[in-house]
């Protein structure tokens, strides 16, 4: 709060002690009276007038900072709030309170109603997981073109429930990260391992030697982020190739020959829900994969990046902190 301001505030007060000063003088200069009797007292009111002014306007200006601190509603400010002498002061106080307590039980009310959200879909998850194996036993006995389609769509779903799982878990403050020393070469044959059938089906040719390093990280987090990528892989490329490999020591790329990425969706991927233009194309694109594999790497230490040419195909690149420490 200025101080021009606190002053237009208070101006009619201002106004009336100078019409009251003047009504003085006046009729003190009608009688003849000495001036001078009416201007020293006029002169000590004017300042005792000032020094009420300036202290009013500390404590005033005090007590807006301290409603500016109130805006940004921490859950204890309004107890460090002083004790007003006047009564509307203490009416805000009681009114903020009241508010206060509310905030914290609709907050409260909203934390129970996503920890229930959170608990049933988990349940559901794993219980829609039961099905889908047994689909699977069933149709590994079977070997037809109907067959290697029903299994790969059943791949699709598996994929599709483990997303929901991701994101329940990441926006749920979950904080199941286990740092520990990981083979690189481990997490990337068992995202390979997993994605076999698509390669074979599809006809695509799989570049892949072993990278031979170690990185601190979430062996569990850290093949969710390669799957998404591998899975992103597959689908944009009708033909060609994906390759796996070490750029530099510190960085693990994933290139496919695909469709690639138009140059004006690519500062975007990484975006919630942002799917571009070849999500446009694909009606069953989400904008989740890499939203949530942006989230994990932040959450991994893990700086995630890409490259892409339109009609060329496009790469990812994963750089690691190979000083990363285990008990950080």
């Amino acid at each position: 709060m200025s101080f021009g301001r606190f002053l237009k505030e208070r101006m009619g007060g201002i106004i009336l002690f100078a019409v009251c000063a003047v009504i003085y003088f006046v009729t003190f200069a009608l009688y003849h009276f000495p001036l001078r009797a009416v201007l020293y007292p006029t002169y000590f009111c004017a300042l005792i007038l000032l020094g009420t002014l300036f202290f009013r306007y500390r404590s005033q200006r005090r007590k807006h900072e301290q409603l500016e601190l109130l805006k940004q509603l921490p859950e204890t400010l309004h107890e460090t709030l002083e004790e007003w002498q006047e009564q509307d002061d203490e009416d805000y106080q009681e009114i903020l309170r009241l508010l206060q307590e509310k905030r914290l039980a609709e907050k409260q009310e909203s934390q129970n109603r996503f920890a229930d959200a959170m608990e049933y879909f988990t349940t559901w998850v794993h219980q829609i997981k039961t099905p889908i194996a047994s689909m699977r036993l069933r149709l590994e006995s079977e070997d037809s073109a109907f067959a290697r389609g029903i299994s790969e769509d059943l791949f699709r779903i598996e994929s599709y429930v483990e997303m929901v799982l991701t994101y329940l878990r990441l926006d749920g403050g979950s904080s199941d990260y286990v740092f520990k020393k990981t083979e690189l070469d481990g997490v990337v044959k068992g995202c390979l391992r997993k994605y076999a059938r698509q390669f074979i089906g599809r006809g695509i040719k799989l570049v892949y030697e072993p990278v031979e390093i170690s990185v601190v990280s979430d062996e569990k987090w850290l093949s969710f982020v390669m799957e998404q990528l591998l899975s992103n892989a597959l689908k944009y490329t009708q033909q060609g190739s994906v390759t796996i490999e070490m750029r530099g020591s510190d960085t693990l790329c994933i290139r496919d020959t695909g469709i690639g990425i138009a140059a004006e969706d690519l500062p975007r991927i990484f975006e919630k829900g942002y799917t571009g233009y070849n999500g446009r194309m694909d009606k069953r694109a989400s904008g989740l994969g890499l939203y949530l594999c942006k989230r994990i790497c932040e959450n991994l230490g893990i700086q995630i990046t890409a490259e892409s040419v339109l009609g060329e195909g496009t790469s990812f690149y994963l750089k690691f902190d190979l000083d990363k420490k285990i008990f950080e």
